[in-house]
């Protein structure tokens, strides 16, 4: 008499069963790789552009409150047609030549794309530069306005001693949708000499 040996195996629908629950469990994982990566990216750029916008404030801050002769209560902010002939900001010598203005693609202060110039107006080395189209969609937005002497949360209609400055780093998708990414605001004041 011959013994029946029973082997033990898979059958084809259990193969199948345990194929599909591990390709299920894959399709997870890489979605959640996929949205831890989306999260870095997205705070990375936020972290750029908190930065861009910080040196920009301190880019404003460094310049005099009104120009040289100008009155510090000037009805209209803005730069003079003769400081806009530069590519960039270099001419900018006052606070109020950065009202309204906007830069897309963003740029050094000379002209040249942000991430590719050494701060002299010339390029850095090859290896040392961002990615030409990394800012490219990328642009900052001044405002410069005068708020209320008592209440610096208000603007102000008519000219006051304190200003508001206020830079805004957004991302500008292709169907035209703004992204804010960072901003910062300091309100500053015109103290006169003393008589």
């Amino acid at each position: 008499m011959r013994s029946r040996a029973t082997h033990a195996a898979f059958s084809l629908i259990e193969a199948l069963i345990a194929l599909s629950i591990t390709s299920l469990a894959g399709a997870v994982l890489l979605l959640s790789v996929q949205s831890s990566l989306d999260t870095t990216m997205d705070a990375v750029e936020r972290t750029i552009a908190d930065g861009i916008a910080q040196q920009t404030l301190d880019e404003i801050l460094t310049k005099r409150y009104s120009g040289e002769g100008d009155s510090p209560l000037a009805n209209v902010l803005g730069p003079l047609t003769s400081e806009l002939l530069a590519l960039g900001t270099s001419l900018f010598d006052d606070t109020d030549d950065y009202a309204g203005f906007v830069m897309q693609p963003l740029k050094g202060t000379y002209g040249e794309l942000l991430g590719t110039g050494d701060d002299n107006g010339n390029l850095r080395l090859a290896n040392f530069r961002v990615r030409s189209d990394f800012f490219s969609n990328w642009r900052v937005r001044t405002l410069i306005y005068y708020v209320g002497a008592d209440d610096h949360t208000v603007t102000s209609a008519t000219p006051t001693n304190f200003r508001a400055i206020e830079i805004h780093v957004e991302r500008v998708e292709t169907d035209g949708k703004v992204i804010s990414l960072a901003t910062r605001k300091r309100v500053v004041t015109y103290i006169p000499p003393p008589s």
